[in-house]
């Protein structure tokens, strides 16, 4: 039997573009079922592509904290990441969740509704 090589796969020598960089990103926010370090490691990833000392310098922060918050070992502060999304030259966009209730809408359409008939 022989044996098989692997090599490590780094995701950010496959991403060269915004749009597959965005892409990447959709994909890790919708995976990521609420892991804060999941997503932080995935905007590390992106950073690494477009170039850490760059997106560091853009974002105002040092390469080595922006390397630590990237990690994945941590969730950084929302601060940090709307920094780095905006030095990325992305942004974030939020839709309604599949699956779920209306929420809000709802709610805010019962209260007019309860207002009307008073």
């Amino acid at each position: 039997m022989s044996k098989t090589m692997t090599t490590r796969y780094y995701v950010a020598e496959h991403l060269r573009t915004p749009e597959e960089m965005a892409a990447y990103l959709e994909a890790c926010l919708e995976e990521a079922d609420g892991d804060a370090a999941f997503i932080a490691k995935a905007l590390g990833d992106v950073a690494r592509a477009k170039g850490m000392a760059q997106v560091a310098k853009e974002a105002g922060l040092s390469r080595e904290s922006l390397y630590k918050a990237l990690s994945g070992e941590r969730s950084p502060d929302f601060d940090t990441i709307l920094k780095v999304v905006r030095a990325l030259g992305l942004k974030l966009h939020a839709e309604p969740a599949r699956g779920k209730s209306r929420g809000l809408a709802s709610r805010s359409s019962s209260r007019t509704t309860k207002r009307r008939a008073a």
